[in-house]
């Protein structure tokens, strides 16, 4: 006889269905024939501007501004859950989002701006930035601080009189070299908060434009030897004096505005990634059908046919996982999904390295090499797993989550104990 019978698991109103709609079907048709036929064409031209260090906007315009009579433009502002599809496609080609102009930072630049910049901000930036014919960077991490916990920040905003100053030193500024990069939008730690307020809100964010007197791009830092012609770039902030209506929100909410930002992008990050998974697991399979060694195919061979089912795994798990938390995160919002998107973007970028690393095994030498882009694509998933935050960090958020679940729980499971527990 049973001593202790499981509760009902609870329903979910409504429950969880992440069928794409009509409409997302459509987009992703449009989307995909783009690709195919206009962005996949381009990648040679592409590369021979990159590898000269020219920002290749002879390529980009003409394909943005097709996008854009599409209607294939702005995408990211659809729901999570409609627009995952969508970034995964995109995510094949690293530079095919900013076609769309739905591309990292501008897309997280200009939902800051949408939900908390004033009427002068979104006139000056959002309307230029929306139209693609500028771009921005977000200045946050930063060479001398762990910037794993942005309430290290140290770079300093100061008032005075109608302006704020800015000083300090950010690094690994992501888009910062682009061409058309005309704004910043910079984290900093104001002036010493009231005694009531708590180390998460003395901080602001501040829209700096890039040709203000006193800022500076110190160098563009390669990534895994590769220097991007987007840019990784240091900054450096001497004196930099912006009027105080430049200030997103009101003072001392940087901080959550910063977090609030980062939830979609994480998601896109993540589906982006799985994109290029993808590409390597077709690629791999395909390199597997036709190389040949010792008699036979090299798809023949046990531990290959692992590689590319642990592949297929992986890959689906990881998708199922961010599709979970874009439906979340749409329905509740980022402070609730905080726990989720810790956990997808830990997934994503190990996922990465691990399916490219396999793709790369099969191709041999030549996956060291740029004949593929293998070697990149893996470079881009090892730097994933410090962006918006280290493994160690989104592993700890997803611990206190289950913490916090088990404290409010506590003493509910003890019948499994004294169930199991031997006569004496």
């Amino acid at each position: 006889m049973l001593r202790h019978r499981c509760p009902d698991p609870p329903l979910l109103d409504p429950p969880m269905d992440f069928a794409h709609s009509p409409e997302t079907q459509a987009r992703l048709a449009a989307v995909q024939r783009f690709m195919d036929d206009l962005i996949v064409p381009s990648l040679s031209d592409w590369d021979r501007y990159a590898d000269a260090g020219v920002y290749p906007l002879d390529v980009l315009e003409p394909l943005k501004q097709q996008a854009r009579a599409l209607g294939l433009w702005n995408l990211f502002e659809l729901p999570c859950l409609d627009y995952a599809p969508l970034a995964e496609c995109m995510g094949r080609v690293a530079w095919a989002a900013e076609v769309f102009n739905s591309s990292a930072p501008d897309s997280g630049n200009m939902a800051l701006l949408q939900a908390h910049g004033s009427a002068l901000q979104q006139e000056r930036w959002l309307v230029p930035l929306r139209a693609g014919e500028m771009r921005s960077c977000f200045a946050m991490s930063e060479p001398d601080v762990a910037s794993s916990d942005a309430t290290n920040i140290a770079t300093v905003i100061v008032e005075d009189g109608a302006d704020l100053v800015i000083n300090g030193r950010k690094w690994f500024i992501t888009g910062a070299a682009h061409p058309n990069c005309r704004l910043a939008l910079v984290l900093g730690a104001e002036a010493a908060p009231p005694d009531d307020a708590g180390k998460h809100q003395r901080h602001g964010i501040v829209a700096v434009p890039m040709d203000t007197p006193g800022l500076s791009i110190e160098r563009n830092i390669p990534v895994m030897d590769h220097q991007a012609v987007e840019g990784h770039c240091e900054l450096v902030f001497r004196n930099v004096r912006v009027p105080r209506e430049n200030r997103l929100g009101e003072p001392g909410a940087g901080f959550a505005l910063a977090q609030a930002r980062l939830g979609p992008g994480r998601i896109h990050h993540c589906m982006r990634s799985i994109g290029q998974c993808e590409l390597a697991l077709a690629l791999m399979t395909e390199r597997a059908l036709e190389r040949r060694s010792f008699g036979q195919r090299l798809a023949d061979y046990a531990n290959v046919q692992d590689w590319i089912a642990h592949s297929r795994i992986e890959i689906d798990q990881a998708r199922w996982l961010v599709l979970h938390a874009a439906w979340r995160i749409d329905r509740e919002g980022g402070a609730a999904s905080r726990s989720e998107v810790s956990a997808i973007k830990l997934v994503a970028a190990r996922l990465q390295t691990q399916v490219l690393d396999r793709a790369m095994q099969v191709f041999g030498a030549m996956g060291l090499s740029p004949d593929t882009p293998l070697a990149r694509l893996w470079s881009w998933g090892r730097a994933l797993r410090l962006m918006d935050g280290p493994d160690e960090v989104h592993l700890r958020e997803v611990a206190k989550a289950e913490m916090r679940q088990a404290k409010a729980r506590r003493g509910q499971h003890a019948m499994h104990l004294r169930h199991w527990m031997p006569p004496r």
